[in-house]
């Protein structure tokens, strides 16, 4: 039966193991896209996901025939989905986005870059031909993130009965670094999202970062500039060159605006308050002793600038020697995509420097960071309960959930330390102590008045950041944008 509602995303809602004796059990998938999704989309009767089946079982499900209710995998070839994945979105659209590269010495477009783009092209023509079967007339469609960035574009072509809207969950690339692309890419790349009905990004930064580029006729042969359309949306007026050469094609018209993803607080606290976050929270509060706390939590992501962060508690130690064995670092740091080489050494690095202000400042009864290095929910859940201070440093961010879950758990209150790169600074600056990602010494000095701040402050902070953290929660986010493609 043909569905009304679809989602497309790389990741599915749920995750197939085999065991050894060939049975096959279905689990919930991880991540913060997958959870926020899968919550909103339970209420959308007969809404359907297609995902890519990323593990042999994963495959192995779909060789047998094995599906749950409102899920279709795509068994894509592993090597194009390693090509597509790893070669191209995680490599270089998650570098460009988060200005990431060592300039020096990167990035480099080669031939091979050349097949891995094929085969992020073909890992969309997928997803694109799978959403045109699976679509009823008129359906809506929302397709998820820069792994689908072409997407948009080839089911329009499939498709144009539907409507379409993609969303992106990083930042957007400044036109300096888009650049970096090679021209053909770099059109492909704006044409296949323009084939969306409805763009959204989690700041209007981050959209007028597309904005700036979808907008320049050299490159992508638009017809006309994009021109505000409200205080928070755009409007892009756009026409492809024809195939000949010769005039453009019909005038389309694509909306670009900005939905800042939020937390659902009764689902948080409730998580948040199972057995099995009380039985962490009291293993914590047992091995931090009454001290303060400074809570992190992170993936070792490269643009989350963990380094950054550590480097700027052992300045507060230094400059303010008054909080040695007053204050711990509780560092969540759980390892990301150890299968690329720059992201295994990054980790490797977070665990040295922590070891070393260990080294340098811990004493027989005070270890200044208490580092963990395990995807471990439940833990991150009870430092968010004992949080003192929040720290939250990316260089660069399409949101980060982290900063808005904290204050909403929090027991006796937070300071959030939010840095400008983060895509909830917008929402959240008021109440935040906020630094510059690259300034040690500012984050030191913020750290300090974050721990030096009086209580009911603190408190009064806290209540209005958990306000605006929850002001577009999953459901609410979902929603308006299905909304907003049938207006």
């Amino acid at each position: 039966m043909a569905s009304q509602v679809l989602v497309a995303a790389n990741r599915g809602p749920l995750s197939y193991a085999l065991a050894a004796d060939g049975t096959l059990s279905a689990r919930r998938g991880g991540g913060g896209l997958v959870s926020g999704l899968s919550t909103a989309l339970a209420e959308q009767p007969g809404a359907l996901w297609i995902c890519a089946a990323l593990s042999d079982a994963d495959r192995e499900a779909v060789r047998r025939g094995v599906s749950e209710p409102g899920v279709r995998m795509l068994p894509i070839d592993p090597e194009v989905y390693d090509g597509a994945y790893n070669g191209i979105a995680n490599s270089v659209l998650w570098f460009l986005h988060h200005h990431l590269y060592e300039i020096p010495r990167e990035p480099v477009f080669d031939a091979e870059f050349r097949r891995r783009w094929d085969a992020y092209v073909t890992y969309n023509e997928a997803f694109a031909e799978a959403l045109a079967q699976e679509a009823a007339e008129g359906a809506a469609v929302l397709i998820q993130d820069y792994h689908l960035a072409l997407a948009p574009g080839m089911l329009r072509e499939l498709r144009p009965d539907l409507r379409i809207g993609h969303f992106t969950h990083t930042p957007w690339a400044a036109r300096e670094f888009l650049d970096m692309l090679p021209a053909d890419i770099r059109s492909q790349l704006v044409w296949g999202m323009l084939g969306a009905d409805r763009l959204g990004f989690h700041t209007l930064g981050w959209a007028g970062n597309f904005l700036a580029d979808a907008t320049r006729d050299d490159a992508h042969g638009v017809a006309n500039a994009s021109v505000p359309f409200e205080t928070s949306e755009y409007e892009v007026r756009h026409r492809r060159k024809a195939a000949d050469g010769h005039g453009y094609r019909e005038l389309r018209f694509t909306h670009v605006t900005a939905y800042p993803l939020g937390v659902d607080a009764d689902e948080l606290r409730a998580l948040a308050h199972r057995p099995e976050v009380d039985d962490k929270l009291a293993a914590l509060r047992a091995e931090v002793g009454g001290l303060k706390t400074i809570v992190r939590v992170d993936r070792t992501e490269l643009s989350k600038n963990i380094l950054r962060g550590l480097l700027a508690y052992r300045e507060l130690l230094t400059v303010h020697p008054e909080w040695r064995e007053r204050v711990v670092h509780l560092a969540s740091a759980y390892p990301s995509r150890q299968d690329l080489t720059v992201y295994r050494e990054y980790t490797e690095s977070v665990r040295e420097l922590a070891a070393a202000i260990n080294a340098e400042f811990g004493t027989a009864d005070w270890q200044p960071v208490l580092v963990s290095v395990e995807d471990d929910f439940a833990r991150s859940l009870a430092a968010y309960r004992l949080a003192d201070v929040a720290l939250v440093n990316p260089v660069r961010d399409g949101m980060n959930l982290v900063a808005k879950e904290i204050p909403v758990v929090s027991e006796a209150g937070c300071v959030l330390v939010l840095s400008t790169g983060a895509g909830a600074y917008e929402e959240l600056r008021a109440d935040a102590l906020t630094v510059n990602p690259y300034d040690v010494t500012a984050t030191a000095e913020a750290l300090h008045a974050a721990l030096s701040m009086p209580a009911a402050e603190r408190a009064d902070r806290t209540k209005r950041l958990a306000v605006a953290a929850t002001a577009l929660p999953p459901t609410q986010w979902l929603t308006s944008q299905l909304d907003a493609l049938h207006p």
